[in-house]
């Protein structure tokens, strides 16, 4: 009876040595991050910029009107995520 609990131990022992040896390293970590969508957007002039008299309270008045632009957005590539190099925790 002692002989096979013996073997018994010395078997469970050696199956269990390799496990219990392995012991890997972490060379490097990511962290997972979100990269937004990037767009190209272009500019299209809607109504140039002018100066203009007007009435106001009894005065001529030189006003100035900013030009108004009209802006188009396309996507240029779709948000994704990517891998970053970061410190190990």
């Amino acid at each position: 009876m002692k002989a096979i609990l013996m073997g018994a131990i010395v078997a469970m022992a050696a199956a269990g040595t390799p496990a219990l040896a392995w012991q890997g390293q972490k060379v490097a970590c990511y962290d997972k991050v979100w990269v937004p969508a990037t767009y190209h957007t272009k500019k299209y002039l809607e109504y140039p910029a002018k100066m203009q008299w007007e009435h106001s309270n009894g005065q001529m008045v030189e006003m100035h009107y900013p030009a108004v632009y009209i802006e188009k957005k396309s996507l240029a590539k779709e948000g994704h995520y990517v891998l970053r190099k970061a410190a190990c925790r």
